[in-house]
This record gives structure tokens, C-alpha cells and sequence, in this order.
């Protein structure tokens, strides 16, 4: 498949590198400019964000929340048939409050909203640490030591409305290492946000699937700035990957 992706940052540059790697054409592109991508370490053909959006299939948009808005004129260019992922996770702290989504407008609505094009959610609920390390092949018969039976591999959550682009996305991410559930329609996927139990714990499908339903969107954004307010408090402390994990799914009551 043919891949843009606007957003070198973690999780743009991970999956920019995954996709790489299985062979796919991907072209990567930085939200601010061609210079910001200069000694950055990257898979994928590094190209100005108008070149992102030409001849591809997918178009996937790794950038912060508050960002959204700023790539909407470059939107406006992307073709019809072109499937739209949307990868971001709303932080007050670093975004600023938006005021539709505080007042408790799904994050994701308020992109499609910004973009003026429907997106499907997906790439949101893993750490990168965890889909750059901890994917695994399809089944137990490879001989690859990451090899798992799939009920043992993460899962991620993808939601949108388009069943069909939902499908797409669903087999890429399946093709990059990870079980994929369908969370439901675009309204649905504050169930895969931070401060919820789906969010960045790192669970098998039947796991997340549970923790999807268990999700209450009131308590939400408070156990997400609990998370936050941890980290602060124990900013000295070297936290590792497994800590962040477990402190998760500790106070997302997993």
C-alpha cells in the first residue's frame, strides 16, 4: 500500500519505520517544515507535507491535538478515497484546554471536525515503546522468537465510522504486530483515551475488549491528570517502561 504520514515524533517515526520494514511505501512528512526532519532518524521518504498527501492509499496524522487545525488547508487537497488515521491523544497540560473537548466532545470527533473529513481512530492506546518492541507475528507456527498465539498478543483499538476503512486499518495494524478490535464508531473511541482502561496498558483482545465497556467517560479525564500529577510528583524517579504500564493500569482500575 501506498502510506503518507504528516508527524515525525514518536509514533509517526515508528510506524513510518514498521510499515518500512514490511515493505510498504511510505512518504513522511513534518507538520512544520522540511528543515524539521533534518539528522532525524527516519524510515520512509522524508517530503515536504504537500508531498505527503499525493498518490497514497492511507493517510496517517501523528501530530498533538492543538496541532490539528494548523494542516487543514493541506486536508482540503487530500482525495476522497484516501483513508484518514488519526493517532493523537488530548493532553490540557501540553495542548492547551480546547473547549469543545473539555465540555465533553469525543477528542476524535473534534479532529474529523477540524479536518472537515471523516478519520478512523487507531495507534492511540499503545506507548511507543510498546509498538515499536512488543509486536509479534501472526501465529505460533513462525520461527521467530517474537512469535505468539494470537491470544496472547496486544491488542489495539480502532473506531470510526466507515466499516470499510475501518477493515483497512484493522489489517495494518494486524500486519504490524497487534491483535485489532473494533471500538465502534467515532463517537465510540473516548473508550480508547486517556484515563481509560484500554489506554496504554497493554492488554490481549479479550482483555481489551472488556476494558473498552468498562470505560466511564466521566471519570476519564480525572484519572488521566491523575496519571500526569504522578509523574510530576516523582519526576527524579527513572521510570521504565513496565513502571508506566503498571502504574496505568493501577489507576485506570484494571
Amino acid at each position: 500500500m501506498r502510506f503518507g504520514i504528516i508527524g515525525a515524533g514518536s509514533i509517526g517515526s515508528i510506524i513510518s519505520k514498521k510499515l518500512v520494514e514490511n515493505g510498504q511505501d511510505v512518504k513522511i512528512a513534518d507538520a512544520r517544515g522540511m528543515e524539521h526532519l533534518e539528522g532525524k532518524d527516519i524510515a520512509g521518504t522524508p517530503v515536504p507535507v504537500e508531498n505527503a498527501i499525493k498518490d497514497i492509499e492511507v493517510l496517517i496524522i501523528s501530530l498533538p491535538t492543538k496541532a490539528i487545525p494548523s494542516i487543514r488547508n493541506i486536508i482540503n487537497q487530500v482525495g476522497e478515497e484516501v483513508i484518514i488515521v488519526d493517532t493523537s491523544n488530548y493532553y490540557p497540560f501540553r495542548d492547551g484546554k480546547i473547549e469543545e473537548i473539555e465540555n465533553g466532545m469525543v477528542e476524535s470527533v473534534w479532529v474529523s471536525n477540524q479536518l472537515g473529513r471523516p478519520v478512523i481512530k487507531a495507534f492511540n492506546n499503545l506507548l511507543a515503546y510498546t509498538l515499536e518492541n512488543e509486536g509479534t507475528c501472526e501465529d505460533s507456527t513462525c520461527e521467530d522468537s517474537t512469535c505468539e498465539d494470537s491470544s496472547g498478543r496486544i491488542a489495539m483499538a480502532v473506531a470510526g465510522n466507515d466499516p470499510a476503512q475501518k477493515q483497512v486499518v484493522m489489517g495494518i495494524v494486524y500486519e504490524l504486530g497487534f491483535e485489532a478490535i473494533d471500538s465502534g464508531s467515532l463517537s465510540d473511541s473516548w473508550r480508547q483515551q486517556p484515563g481509560t482502561p484500554a489506554y496504554c496498558t497493554e492488554l490481549t483482545k479479550d482483555e481489551l475488549t472488556k476494558a473498552l465497556k468498562k470505560a466511564n467517560k466521566e471519570k476519564a479525564p480525572l484519572l488521566r491528570d491523575k496519571v500526569i500529577e504522578k509523574f510530576a510528583e516523582e519526576k527524579e524517579v527513572d521510570f521504565s517502561h513496565k513502571d508506566v504500564v503498571s502504574l496505568n493500569r493501577e489507576i485506570y482500575n484494571l
